[in-house]
């Protein structure tokens, strides 16, 4: 994902550019001098940055401002399509957020990509660079991600979960891993992410089924895998989570 500062520094309102990546590759942490919208036309991202960790499927995009750092992991195979915009935008955001493509979304940042790299601003280009700023403003957030603590301690317990949501471990046991009492595991936890350890490693079983689902997992692979007993337990958690089964949410 590292460019010419040539084709970076171009004077257009987007630079679109694509990139194929195999399965299990990873892109360290860095920054960009621009915003940077990540979109993976196929195949399923991990986006950390020191704050959040994002899953990203087909159907979302993650917006990352000027000077975030972030890691990227391919689960699978991935084709990327990225968005570089420059800094002092009016809709610029200083936050990461996650947000929905619709099919239109979709089909702008597939053309897009395709223009040359010194597109006519005036002409049908930047008529179609401003209806995809526009389209991409008005999408909602989608709900992928959680918030990371900065207390190496709880970190340690983070990790071992983002790795493999279906550990099994209770309260107890990670107190234990991050060596502190029990009450004070769960106030600190609570003071740094938002939330309860256990709602915490929902959150991450949610976006670990979201990434297999997008990569063609059957619904009973997913659910012993992300640590649910039974097929029936995981669609009522997923259904709860986003009112619908876990067999239509990714329909488009």
């Amino acid at each position: 994902m590292k460019h010419s500062i040539d084709i970076l520094s171009t004077a257009r309102p987007v630079i679109a550019l694509q990139d194929e990546y195999p399965a299990g590759f990873v892109d360290p942490m860095h920054s960009h001098d621009h915003i940077q919208i990540l979109y993976a036309s196929s195949g399923v991202m991990s986006v950390r940055t020191p704050e959040r960790s994002f899953v990203i499927p087909p159907q979302r995009a993650v917006w990352l401002p000027a000077g975030m750092s972030h890691e990227v992991a391919c689960r699978g195979p991935v084709s990327l399509r990225t968005l570089y915009l420059p800094v002092g935008r009016d809709e610029e955001s200083r936050d990461c957020r996650v947000f929905e493509v619709s099919n239109l979304v979709k089909s702008l940042i597939l053309e897009v990509v395709d223009f040359p790299l010194l597109y006519d601003i005036d002409g049908r280009e930047g008529r179609i660079i401003d209806l995809l700023l526009a389209e991409i403003a008005r999408m909602p957030n989608a709900p992928y991600q959680v918030s990371m603590p900065s207390d190496p301690r709880l970190l340690r317990i983070c990790n071992a979960i983002l790795a493999d949501p279906s550990d099994p471990r209770d309260i107890d046991e990670w107190a234990d891993l991050a060596a502190m009492g029990r009450r004070t595991l769960t106030r600190s936890f609570k003071q740094e992410t938002g939330m309860g350890l256990a709602v915490w490693r929902q959150q991450v079983r949610l976006m670990e089924a979201l990434s297999m689902l997008a990569a063609g997992a059957s619904i009973t692979q997913v659910t012993y895998e992300v640590g649910y007993d039974s097929p029936s337990g995981f669609a009522a958690m997923f259904r709860r989570a986003f009112g619908v089964p876990p067999s239509q949410y990714l329909k488009p």
